[in-house]
């Protein structure tokens, strides 16, 4: 695979838009947008003589069907108008489908056979595989990604057989594991980091059938401390509603439509009979439950979060109990809140305590008004630690101390809501 330089097409939609942030929000925020735009394609993918695109975190040279898909978020805007970009998303759909179609069980995987990994005694040795976490959303992301694009352009070209023997495969999968005592996944890692491994021999935790699908690890990558993860579940319930679609639309398989709506609903019901708790006042969502009685109330910055099911759920999600749950969750009650000097939101037990992650600020005023847009923006800008990069995460009294200097995730949901607050704060600036 090699590097490709950027249809000039692209060069000029994206920097068009870092002009309109610039009319908006000011040169510094319009020169952060322009740069980043063009480093996540230009130095994150590597486009094949295949068709299909590989796409790098940033600074890990592995490929999370997670992040190769948020990556992209702030450029979806474009795909109607700019054909080559289209074209490049579609080509990282099909490198996405071509990793599940080899490990559904997988989280991150390499650029062919090439043996890497994170942990070389882990017991998946396939050389393809770059780490084997079982995570919910490494099916959901790659399903609305493909979604969007049919929708957004009308191109079906990326549902081919494969494709299809895909999502037959992911409903399968994700009906499988609500029953995981019967499940063959097992992860082991000889590690004393309790997250980093799964409990019983590699099963996890003990979980009584509730109608959702078990997940091993959160988007973080840590274990799940419960296996049932309530937003992935709702992220899973929306992609299956893309499935729906998309097979009854375009795949003329009424079956698999049926059953990946059927599942839906399954997993909806489930998280309204177990994931639904008592908060201060009124209802909340949990992060995770058991089905044993099991509940852990937080929440963590990498998305799907509680926070940003109206972003990854929109039509699965309870909207009065996320309103109760956002209260929760930006605030000291979530453990994981951490108020600083410098800024205020969300960390992860997946860092340092004390830290914010942008990722979180950006769901935070993604899903907030446009004024917390705007005020986000800005403490943003402020938290770049002088790099005029997004990080991981960041002291909250002290942004010159952050974890990963190039996460192109982070640069991305940056761009989006600064790509938001100019298409509403001056809708006609050219």
């Amino acid at each position: 695979m090699t590097r490709t330089p950027l249809d000039p097409a692209i060069t000029t939609t994206l920097t068009e838009a870092a002009d309109r942030v610039r009319a908006t929000s000011g040169t510094q925020v319009g020169d952060m947008v322009e740069a980043a735009l063009l480093r996540t394609l230009t130095d994150t993918v590597t486009m094949g003589d295949d068709g299909t695109a590989f796409v790098i975190t940033g600074d890990i040279p592995a490929m999370w069907m997670r992040d190769s898909t948020t990556q992209l978020t702030p450029y979806l805007r474009f795909l109607a108008t700019c054909p080559p970009l289209a074209d490049l998303v579609a080509a990282v759909v099909r490198r996405q489908l071509a990793c599940l179609d080899h490990d559904p069980y997988a989280n991150a995987f390499n650029d062919g056979p090439t043996g890497a990994r994170y942990d070389p005694d882990d017991v998946c040795d396939d050389p393809h595989v770059w780490e084997q976490k079982y995570e919910i959303d490494s099916f959901a992301y790659p399903v609305t990604l493909a979604h969007t694009l049919w929708r957004t352009t009308g191109r079906e070209d990326v549902f081919d057989g494969r494709a299809h023997r895909v999502l037959r495969t992911i409903v399968d999968q994700l009906r499988a594991e609500q029953d995981h005592d019967a499940s063959p996944y097992r992860f082991r890692r000889d590690t004393d980091i309790p997250t980093e491994t799964l409990a019983r021999d590699g099963r996890g935790t003990a979980v009584g059938r509730t109608g959702m699908t078990w997940s091993g690890f959160r988007p973080s990558d840590d274990a799940c401390t419960y296996g049932y993860n309530i937003p992935a579940n709702l992220f899973a319930a929306q992609a299956l509603l893309a499935i729906r679609d998309i097979a009854g639309e375009v795949l003329d398989d009424a079956a698999l439509a049926a059953d990946a709506l059927a599942l839906s609903g399954e997993l909806v019901a489930g998280v309204r009979a177990f994931g639904v708790v008592h908060g201060d006042g009124a209802p909340i969502y949990a992060y995770e439950v058991d089905g044993l009685g099991g509940v852990l109330r937080m929440d963590d910055a990498n998305t799907p979060s509680l926070l940003s099911l109206p972003l990854v759920a929109p039509d699965v999600h309870d909207a009065d109990v996320w309103r109760a749950t956002r209260e929760f969750v930006l605030s000291p009650a979530n453990p994981y809140y951490v108020t600083g000097t410098a800024a205020s939101g969300i960390g992860s037990p997946h860092t340092k305590p004390g830290r914010v992650w942008p990722i979180a600020l950006a769901v935070e005023a993604l899903t907030g008004t446009p004024e917390d847009r705007v005020r986000v923006l800005g403490v943003l800008t402020r938290t770049d630690g002088g790099t005029g990069r997004m990080h991981e995460a960041f002291d909250a009294s002290d942004p010159t101390a952050y974890s990963r200097p190039w996460f192109s995730w982070a640069d991305s949901m940056f761009c989006e809501v600064a790509l938001v607050v100019a298409d509403e704060t001056a809708p006609d600036v050219c």
